[in-house]
């Protein structure tokens, strides 16, 4: 599997190294930063449906400026757009992610939060694939359930399952997600006696360096998804106060929790009930839970969010989505720097499962 996902991302280093879709912050520039190193990146859903549009087509001017081909050893080039974009399919647009999928046929799509599970995944896997037939179709999950309906007889298969463990950042399973390191091995053995054997999964949640990668390699993946970590990248596109509280942070088991109350502060409604995002605790939830009225923490949130940076850390009061590994990351670096060193790392030691 690990030589497939190779195959389909031909720049690409075994392996594969992906920066996750986090909304809004995985840009164009991060993008590019990561497939020049040997990575695959995903966009971030934009604020709007076509904001997806804007991106690709400012990587598709970057790459023609600069092609990273030519400077890597590891590939050849190829037809398609070396990037992929996210898509939350509860409140994108159909109409316009097809549109963008077919202009710039990118190499691969992102999909995840669907309002009615199996049928929104079948429907958009379909069209995406109609709009650009090489691009391939990510899914992902957080619970063996879901995994059990994407490779149902019904079901329009993904190309690769991404499995996301419960430490993740951002929007994952809100009540019945489990941690990585026994939700992997089970996704895989799932697909092994169900006779599955050509999607590749891909691990993500927690995962921050070298160490993690190779431990998620052993549970099963060929891939590895890392999303808080890019937060913590120069291309990122994040506030220096947001950047610097995933710096700050560490002992994410209590330092980070899942509430839907930033969401809410920040007038976001309407995801799944399945979805939850995590985020790192301040004032905003500390004083939630004494009692505070939401009214009180919306007025509060409001004029913290004119502060600029200082709206960040633990007198803040603005949203800080990020995984349980905030505790890990201790510094900024670039993009293609974080997957240079997790390469570096796991390429001696990863011996059989490389090969």
């Amino acid at each position: 599997m690990s030589k497939r996902l190779s195959e389909l991302y031909p720049w690409a280093r075994k392996p594969l190294i992906i920066s996750a879709p986090m909304r809004i912050m995985s840009g164009p520039t991060l993008a590019v930063s990561v497939c020049r190193a040997g990575g695959l990146a995903f966009l971030g859903p934009g604020a709007k449906t076509r904001d997806t549009l804007t991106d690709l087509e400012e990587i598709s001017s970057l790459l023609q400026k600069e092609p990273f081909f030519r400077n890597s050893e590891h590939a050849k080039p190829s037809a398609l757009l070396p990037v992929g974009p996210g898509f939350q399919l509860w409140n994108d647009n159909l109409e316009v992610a097809s549109f963008a999928v077919e202009k710039y046929r990118p190499c691969a799509a992102w999909l995840f939060a669907p309002q009615n599970g199996q049928a929104d995944l079948n429907t958009w896997s379909r069209r995406l694939r109609t709009s650009s037939p090489g691009t391939q179709i990510w899914v992902q999950t957080g619970t063996v359930s879901e995994v059990r309906s994407l490779i149902s007889n019904d079901a329009e298969r993904p190309d690769v399952i991404v499995v996301q463990g419960s430490e993740a950042g951002g929007h994952g399973r809100a009540n019945d997600g489990a941690g990585l390191i026994s939700l992997l091995p089970e996704v895989a053995d799932l697909l092994a006696s169900s006779g599955v054997n050509d999607i590749p999964l891909v691990a993500a949640g927690g995962i921050t360096d070298g160490r993690g990668a190779l431990a998620a390699l052993c549970l099963g993946a060929s891939g590895i998804a890392m999303g808080t970590r890019f937060l913590a990248s120069t291309e990122a596109r994040i506030a220096s106060g947001y950047q610097g509280e995933i710096i700050r942070a560490n002992e994410g088991a209590s330092s980070t929790t899942r509430t839907l109350l930033y969401n809410h502060l920040r007038g976001t409604y309407g995801w799944p009930r399945e979805y939850s995002p995590r985020t790192i605790i301040n004032k905003s939830y500390i004083e939630h839970r004494q009692g505070k009225s939401f009214d009180e923490l919306k007025d509060l949130h409001d004029e913290a969010a004119k502060g600029g940076d200082e709206g960040w850390g633990p007198e803040g009061r603005l949203a800080t989505y990020a995984g349980m590994s905030v505790g890990l990351i201790r510094d900024v670096k670039g993009a293609g720097e974080i997957v240079s060193d997790v390469l570096e790392y796991i390429e001696p030691r990863a011996g059989v499962l490389l090969e």
